[in-house]
């Protein structure tokens, strides 16, 4: 096997699912990051759609992101079962200038959970995003402290205000998802390490005998 495909063998995807009500600005993040346009022009979702963007982890380990944008709107999250299995981080996004994408937050994380199929024992560790979007509106209706406080009340999750228009925080967004499955990959083979160890001295035998 010649360098190019030994390389491409061991490529690193890490799977992001985004997540939020239609018209919240998840199809601008995600074409902002992956192309760096920001276009003033609607087109829903039909289903969803996937990016794909190499990046550079600060351990400079190279891994490419498989961004899912996903349809907002109620007829199609029926779908989610196939979109969301597999995913390494969910992404929630509301409109800081419209109240209910920000209440139906509970819904989005409660729909993915379960869809996903995200065991009990693993949703408090699973790695969430919670993005407050469009910072550059001027009628906005949910504060900081309101995204914060809601992140603070669902484990601490972490929070960034953003906006695809003005290039805030979205890099940094999409960083920081990275370096979260970076890190939970780390710990889970960590603890399959640990938990596979077999001490030979417990079934050594004693005093010369042993098995015939």
């Amino acid at each position: 096997m010649d360098r190019q495909n030994s390389t491409l063998s061991r490529k690193t995807i890490f799977k992001i699912v985004v997540l939020g009500e239609s018209g919240v600005g998840k199809t601008s993040l995600l074409e902002r990051y992956v192309t760096d346009r920001f276009s003033m022009l609607y087109k829903a979702t039909i289903g969803a759609d996937v990016m794909t963007k190499n990046i550079e982890l600060e351990n400079h380990r190279v891994v490419t992101l498989q961004l899912w944008d996903t349809a907002g709107q109620e007829r199609f999250q029926s779908l989610g079962t196939c979109f969301y299995r597999g995913a390494d981080c969910c992404i929630l996004v509301y409109d800081v200038g419209i109240p209910q994408t920000f209440e139906n937050l509970d819904v989005w994380r409660r729909e993915f959970l379960l869809q996903a199929g995200i065991e009990p024992t693993q949703i408090e560790h699973f790695p969430f995003i919670v993005l407050g979007n469009k910072v550059d509106k001027e009628d906005r209706a949910v504060t900081r402290k309101m995204g914060e406080t809601w992140c603070q009340q669902h484990g601490n999750l972490p929070y960034l205000e953003c906006s695809a228009k003005d290039d805030k925080n979205v890099k940094t967004a999409f960083l920081m998802a990275a370096e979260l499955i970076d890190s939970r990959r780390k710990e889970t083979e960590v603890n399959q390490v640990d938990y596979g160890k077999i001490d030979l001295r417990k079934n050594a035998p004693t005093n010369g005998s042993g098995c015939c």
